[in-house]
């Protein structure tokens, strides 16, 4: 039985007739199209999975082609050793066994070819072990000479038997003779020892009980340049070097148990737990996301068949949109893979129309193809346009030169394109397949019809208060701010990020610096010394700089100290190691012998129960009170002796692997300029860049990227916009053929992204690299939704929200709002703040066009004849 048709079902469908027939002709070759579309999504769904590949690395979001980005390549290049490294930071329980940790650690590696081209850690070098004293100022060589001459007689009596034994005797000796002078020593010895006893931790320093001020950090911490061997073939390339380096650590005692503490960043550390950042949760997310679609679809379209038919397209559009993305762009990238969640949420909304459509056909008409045929003739201009828009939203910025986005703006507009074709070919041949039962009901809203009515005596009041609560929050848009340190979109819980978070605490490991390339080294040491006059700039340091100043005092103090205690320090021959049995005998006795001296000398009595106790205590507290005060007093000894052999040291002195890092083989001079000040400020960073640029024009480095990179995403952001609105407002014109009915289109759009931007401001959420792509997407995802109306307005339908049209916008919405959600509640920040901020879009976008965009129109236009 046939059933009147509503006008808001009747456009003009002159202009789309080709889609309309392609529709029909689908629906009756069901087994034909089917067919097709099966061999296709095969091979794409094989393609997909053998070309699947993503590049986690943040700095090539940005093209190559700009000319700052073009300058770091080119330092890149220079200096090859510098790049695809992995940054370890090993903390050692005190100063005196950093160096050994470390030279232990690059040793160990050193072997495994198989994970590691390189490791070296030049601070434990021996050039720095040896001249490290003539990098300090003058006074500060005098005063540690001071020191160690003060302590010859300990450091001499401990060099001859290095261990509890001989620490035991030397201490008895000393004590007795100034038990009131050594108070502070004897007093840290004998906590220490009584820590061993009771198993606790102990912070002990030789350093700083000679010194007598507590080691800081960065005595304690060295850094090991480790160049992995990748494997390309894994998404995680580092991964296999980074967990064998960890392996290494531990096998050699390098554990939190024992004090050490071990992190790995730098730029292999960072992108490997990038990609680990993105996935983490995905599979969670996208299966709640599944269901959530899928309950949506079942709430929009009420038949499991329509479901199934909806749900299998959308699949299928979304495998052929991932392998069309990889045949185009190679690597998916941080930002661009978020494609398939902006298809399932964007994509599905063709479906949800065409099958909303078909069921309103299907109520005035109980035969399943003529259904199928007038919702072909009557949803294809709408789709058609909604799937252009959204694509030339999408496809706006592929020209800028945002790499990360333009690619993802690529995938994500064909995969619109692929969506729509899905959607009048293989979708009606799946209705025709399943055959969806009858409509025994209207599909519409009848509960809205109040609302329409009330937008209808009330359409200026609505209008006025729309416009006037955007120009009220208009002052707002002078606060939106834009968030250009990459780091933010990087997750602080992981450790790579977490570790450098953590150096750029401190100005002297802070990578906030500025470097640049010269000819050769003397143009490099004339730029150096202009950059110096610069009250923005703290330091300056070329290859020359590693060319120690003032060394005649120095050395001076060194070699009288290495006259005085070079005698005393190497043992004429290395003394056995003393059996457990010889060090409790020694402790008991010397403990005893303070203990009945002591005579209210607290100091004294304190250090000889700690030897009785540690004497009398198992083993295992012996064994730990080697590991706190024996082990690391002979790694001193080692350095004080290495020390006091320094020479002088001219440029051709330097290391090869410390030349290798400022000199390029060409003999091109690597420069490093640091700001003064807060170096984690962007404000400061700027007026420090925008300086030394001022005097070196092809500056690059940290600084500059950050810098670049904010102005080259808001210029993209500004480019795509335009692109947008002007690809959009064409596209409308050819279809619509009126400048009225383009601006009734657009206007809604506009004030929506008024409205998401001074929403930003008043929520706290800047605009960032991955979710500026949320406002020119907002002009082709707003059409796809009010095109429906303008097309039903052009048509004489008033009333609109109580018709069918809004109850497929309103469920693509909510699928929409599904798969920005999941986006959202991604573990990676940003792809959390993209989906925010696409969240935030649509919101404002659906309010515009429910509430704002009927009374707008007005009364309906009577239909076009």
């Amino acid at each position: 039985m046939l059933k009147p048709v509503p006008p808001f079902v009747q456009p003009r469908i002159e202009q789309i007739g080709f889609v309309a027939g392609v529709v029909s002709f689908c629906a009756r070759r069901k087994w034909a199209v089917l067919a097709a579309a099966l061999a296709v999504v095969v091979l794409a769904g094989f393609y997909a999975v053998d070309h699947f590949a993503i590049s986690t690395d943040l700095n090539k979001l940005i093209s190559a082609d700009l000319p700052w980005r073009q300058r770091e390549i080119a330092l890149g290049q220079a200096f090859p050793q510098r790049d695809n490294m992995i940054l370890a930071v090993l903390d050692a329980p005190d100063p005196e066994l950093a160096n050994k940790a470390a030279l232990e650690l690059q040793q160990a590696l050193a072997p495994q070819k198989n994970f590691f081209a390189d490791a070296r850690c030049l601070e434990a070098s021996d050039f720095f072990r040896r001249e490290g004293l003539l990098f300090l100022p003058a006074k500060d060589v005098e005063s540690r000479m001071d020191q160690l001459i003060e302590a010859q007689p300990f450091l001499g009596a401990l060099a001859q038997d290095p261990s509890l034994r001989g620490l035991a005797g030397t201490l008895g000796l000393m004590a007795r003779g100034g038990a009131e002078e050594m108070a502070g020593p004897l007093t840290a010895l004998a906590g220490a020892m009584e820590r061993a006893s009771a198993d606790q931790p102990s912070d002990f320093s030789w350093s700083a009980l000679f010194s007598g001020a507590p080691a800081a950090l960065q005595e304690k911490r060295r850094f090991l340049q480790v160049k992995p061997v990748l494997d390309f073939s894994a998404l995680e390339p580092g991964a296999d070097a980074s967990e064998a380096l960890r392996i290494t650590a531990r096998k050699i005692g390098l554990t939190p148990e024992n004090g050490y503490s071990l992190r790995l960043t730098g730029d292999v550390a960072l992108q490997d737990e990038e990609f680990s950042t993105l996935s983490e949760g995905a599979a969670l997310h996208n299966s709640v996301m599944g269901l959530a679609v899928l309950f949506i679809l079942w709430r929009a379209l009420r038949w499991g068949r329509l479901i199934l038919a909806v749900a299998v397209n959308m699949l299928t559009g979304l495998v052929l949109t991932a392998a069309v993305g990889l045949f185009l762009v190679r690597a998916l990238n941080p930002i661009s893979i978020a494609f398939a969640i902006l298809f399932v949420g964007i994509g599905v909304d063709f479906g949800i129309q065409f099958a909303v459509r078909y069921r309103e056909e299907r109520f005035h008409d109980d035969d399943l193809v003529r259904a199928l045929d007038a919702a072909g003739e009557k949803a294809s201009l709408p789709l058609a346009l909604a799937a252009a828009a959204t694509a030339a939203g999408f496809y706006a910025f592929m020209p800028t030169d945002y790499r990360g986005v333009s690619e993802l703006g690529l995938i994500a507009g064909t995969g619109m394109i692929l969506a729509f074709f899905t959607s009048i070919t293989l979708l009606p041949a799946l209705l025709a397949l399943f055959g969806a039962p009858a409509e025994t009901a209207p599909v519409g809203y009848a509960f809205l019809a109040p609302v329409d009515r009330f937008q209808t005596r009330h359409r200026r009041a609505i209008i006025i208060a729309a416009i006037g609560l955007a120009v009220a929050g208009a002052p707002l848009l002078a606060k939106l701010r834009f968030d250009f340190n990459p780091m933010n979109l990087r997750s602080a819980r992981v450790e790579s990020v977490a570790t450098l978070l953590d150096l750029m605490q401190d100005p002297r490991t802070s990578p906030n610096i500025i470097e640049m390339l010269e000819p050769s080294l003397a143009a490099a040491d004339s730029l150096a010394a202009r950059l110096k006059t610069l009250p923005e700039v703290e330091s300056v340091t070329s290859l020359s700089d590693f060319v120690p100043g003032d060394q005649a005092p120095k050395l001076a103090a060194i070699h009288e100290a290495r006259s005085l205690l070079a005698p005393s320090l190497p043992p004429a021959k290395l003394p056995r190691e003393t059996t457990d049995a010889e060090d409790v005998q020694s402790l008991a006795a010397t403990g005893a012998s303070l203990t009945e001296a002591a005579r209210g000398k607290p100091a004294l009595a304190r250090i000889g129960a700690a030897m009785t106790l540690l004497a009398q205590a198992p083993e295992a507290a012996r064994l730990r009170a080697r590991n706190i005060l024996i082990v690391p007093m002979r790694a001193l000894l080692a350095d004080t002796l290495l020390a006091l052999q320094a020479k002088p040291v001219a440029l051709a002195d330097l290391p090869v692997d410390l030349r290798s890092d400022w000199l390029a083989a060409d003999g091109r001079a690597r420069i490093e300029v640091a700001p003064r000040g807060d170096k984690n400020d962007n404000d400061n960073l700027r007026r420090f860049t925008d300086a030394v640029r001022k005097i070196a024009p092809e500056a690059s480095g940290a600084p500059v990227s950050i810098l670049e990179s904010g102005d080259t995403v808001v210029r993209a952001f500004i480019q795509a916009g335009i692109m947008a609105l002007v690809s959009i407002s064409l596209l409308l014109y050819l279809a619509l053929r009126r400048v009225g009915d383009v601006a009734l289109t657009l206007a809604p759009l506009l004030l929506a992204g008024v409205y998401t931007m001074e929403i930003c401001v008043l929520i706290d959420l800047p605009l960032n690299f991955a979710n500026i792509i949320a406002l020119p997407l907002l002009l082709g995802l707003g059409v796809a939704f009010k095109i429906y109306y303008v097309m039903a307005w052009r048509a004489g339908s008033a009333e609109l929200l109580q018709t069918s049209l809004t109850r497929a916008i309103f469920f693509s919405a909510m699928t929409t709002a599904t798969a920005f959600g999941s986006l959202w509640s991604s573990n990676h920040p940003g792809t959390s703040s993209m989906g925010k901020l696409l969240a935030l879009s649509l919101a404002t976008t659906l309010c515009a066009a429910v509430f704002f965009q009927p009374a707008l129109m007005g009364p309906p236009r009577k239909p076009e004849a």
